[in-house]
């Protein structure tokens, strides 16, 4: 078992990249960091992916993440922003993988399902129970949910993997809540 282990969470986008590191001690996530990269003050397109390349690379070398959890472009109708969303989140890869960081990618739904219980909860949820799960104080939440969608990412990574409790069966969070009581704050 991995006495500690790190994991950073990305939410690509090419005019906000948000970000969220998560250590685990023991079987205990925490979050570490999160954050965004505001990238709409660059005109080219060219130059906000070099610096989601820039931002990625120092990333790992500052927290030195075992994984790195990214969500899937989703198909939308507007093919050429899901070209340049995929751009960013290829973009985001290289930079792990210039550092050897092992990637694991899910698609949105998947994110949300596992934070949230839903699918199609909202940004706004998936923060708010990140919040509860992580005991993250409110002074810490940022307003743009870029950063928690990325630390959302990190933390379904760490449910779908190595994770004792993850190995359980439930039927959703109240379930989840009612048999956990100690890994809830109410």
């Amino acid at each position: 078992m991995i006495k500690e282990r790190v994991i950073l969470g990305i939410d690509p986008g090419t005019i906000v990249m948000g970000y969220g590191v998560l250590r685990v001690e023991g079987n205990k996530p925490k979050m570490e960091a999160m954050g965004i990269l505001q990238l709409n003050k660059y005109d080219d397109h060219y130059l906000r992916l070099r610096k989601i390349f820039d931002r990625v690379v120092s990333l790992v070398d500052e927290y030195h993440p075992d994984e790195l959890a990214i969500e899937a472009p989703f198909f939308g109708k507007n093919v050429q922003s899901m070209l340049k969303l995929g751009r960013a989140q290829g973009v985001a890869m290289a930079a792990a993988l210039s550092r050897d960081v092992p990637i694991f990618e899910y698609a949105p739904l998947k994110i949300k399902m596992s934070i949230t219980g839903s699918g199609s909860a909202s940004k706004e949820q998936v923060a708010g129970m990140l919040q509860r799960f992580l005991h993250i104080p409110q002074a810490n939440m940022l307003k743009e949910l870029d950063a928690t969608d990325g630390l959302a990412a990190a933390l379904c990574h760490y449910f779908q993997s190595n994770n004792p409790v993850s190995e359980k069966k439930y039927s959703g969070w109240k379930d989840f809540m009612s048999k956990n009581p100690d890994k809830v704050k109410r």
